[in-house]
């Protein structure tokens, strides 16, 4: 039994020795960490208060420092207010001192017052007596003279007035003279155009002379055919290797030209092929009129222009007078017009489009009696252009009365074009001529012994007879021979006639 109970009792007197212990470590390990807590708790309080104070440092340290701004601010402000304080008594002193100033001012402002009052009341009585003694003395009342001095005055006034006026108008004269001058000069120096030569006939070269053979072909057919189809004179001669084209119409030179220079590079002439190659130039030249009156219009800037106006207009690219191309002269006079037209402020586009048709009458396929004035002022009429226009176009040679300004800048800018140096040119036997024509006009005069023509034919040169002329009768011979050669002559621009009358006398001493 005791055994028994040995058995028993020392298991279990293990497990209760071992919870014993286990409640025992427990225990421990609670009492440790209660300690750890608790210092971990004094730490943490220890760790507050430092931060505390820290925090109370640096807020006294603020404090103080935004004391020290602020007791700054507060001097420099003190200081500010001093400084207004004394600049306030500066100019507090100041006033004063200005006001004393003004105070004498006024004073003595007060005694020039009673000062020019006596001497004013001085002067009346003085003027009084002088008005009196000159009344006794002229034997006039101070109204009578008043009346008299007026009058004098008026009569003086109207006379300056009348004087100035004639002034301003001599004076405006001069200006308008010289204002137009400007334009006319400012206008001729913008324009320039080349000439060109005015020749009738045209120069085609052969590859050899065996061409001008099959150009004549048998019995002559090939070249009867050519001159028939384009209406010209064909001439071949000794020249060598050229054949010569004439007609007076430049279109139907210029075809004929054409068509003979590729049946010439073609090599295959005969009446059927002269046939065909004359219709096709005939259209490519047409076409070209046709373009070349285009390409004038869109330079100008002109539009709605009939088919039937480009077509005129572009024929006179082949027409020439005196060396100037026609079409080129058209545009120039449109261009001028234009010019003038601005400066002088009219209707511009009027201007320019009469003086681009002025003598589209030149490019009339009809033949007529009329001049080209008259023809060209009848096709604008049927084109349905503006009567202002159809007026300037008939009255450019002043065939018929123009009664516009546009009409008078159209005839204006027709001259410049035409007259001016270097425009035209002509032939030599027509030059020659010209100055033959002019010689012997004046030297059909009496007391004239010799004359001659200047210049280009611009100036013409007279010797007198002194014996026969005398000083006062060289004037008038001018005039004569001037009135002659308008009458006779026909003559770009003005010609300058000089006369030169002298005595000599010789002698010699032995």
């Amino acid at each position: 039994m005791p055994k028994t109970w040995l058995y028993i009792g020392l298991p279990v007197a293990g497990t209760v020795l071992g919870w014993t212990i286990r409640w025992l470590y427990a225990r421990f390990q609670l009492s440790a960490s209660e300690q750890k807590a608790e210092r971990i708790k004094q730490d943490a309080i220890r760790e507050a208060e430092a931060q505390k104070k820290e925090i109370l440092l640096e807020a006294k340290e603020q404090l103080i420092r935004e004391q020290k701004q602020q007791e700054r601010e507060n001097r420099e402000r003190r200081s500010d207010l001093q400084r207004m304080e004394r600049r306030l008594i500066q100019k507090e002193e100041d006033l004063d001192k200005r006001k004393a100033s003004l105070d004498k001012t006024e004073s003595d402002f007060v005694e020039k017052e009673q000062h020019i009052a006596q001497r004013e009341a001085v002067l009346a009585e003085e003027e009084e007596k002088y008005r009196q003694e000159l009344e006794r003395i002229s034997g006039l009342s101070a109204q009578e003279a008043k009346n008299l001095i007026i009058q004098t005055l008026e009569n003086e006034a109207r006379h300056d007035a009348q004087a100035l006026l004639n002034k301003i108008e001599q004076e405006a004269q001069l200006t308008s003279e010289k204002k137009a001058r400007d334009i006319l000069v400012t206008t001729i120096q913008r324009i320039a155009t080349e000439t060109t030569s005015d020749i009738t006939v045209a120069t085609v070269s052969l590859p050899s002379d065996e061409m001008k053979g099959r150009i004549i072909g048998r019995e002559g057919r090939n070249i009867r055919a050519l001159e028939t189809l384009t209406g010209v004179d064909v001439i071949i001669d000794d020249t060598p290797e050229a054949v010569v084209i004439s007609c007076f119409d430049t279109v139907r030179k210029e075809i004929a030209k054409v068509a003979l220079e590729r049946l010439i590079s073609d090599g295959r002439i005969h009446p059927a092929r002269i046939e065909e190659v004359v219709q096709k130039v005939t259209r490519e030249i047409q076409q070209k009129i046709y373009e070349e009156g285009e390409k004038v219009l869109f330079d100008l800037g002109i539009h709605n222009m009939s088919q039937e106006g480009v077509r005129a207009l572009g024929r006179l690219y082949f027409r020439t007078s005196y060396g100037q191309n026609v079409l080129n002269h058209s545009k120039e006079v449109a261009i001028i017009a234009g010019m003038l037209a601005a400066e002088l402020g009219v209707n511009r586009e009027i201007a320019k489009r009469a003086a681009v048709l002025h003598d589209i009458g030149k490019g009339a396929e009809s033949d007529s009696d009329q001049n080209h004035a008259e023809v060209g002022m009848d096709m604008v009429r049927k084109m349905g252009e503006d009567p202002r226009v159809i007026n300037a176009v008939g009255a450019h040679h002043n065939d018929i009365e123009p009664n516009s300004i546009e009409a008078i800048i159209v005839q204006i800018a027709d001259a410049i074009s035409a007259a001016r140096p270097g425009a035209r040119r002509e032939t030599i036997d027509n030059y020659v001529k010209r100055l033959e024509n002019l010689e012997t006009i004046a030297e059909k005069f009496t007391g004239v012994e010799k004359a001659y023509a200047i210049q280009a034919g611009r100036e013409l040169r007279v010797l007198v007879n002194n014996e026969k002329i005398s000083d006062s009768e060289v004037k008038e011979l001018a005039r004569k021979i001037a009135k002659q050669i308008e009458t006779d002559l026909c003559y770009p621009g003005r010609i300058k006639i000089t006369m030169i009358r002298e005595t000599r006398i010789i002698e010699y001493a032995r």
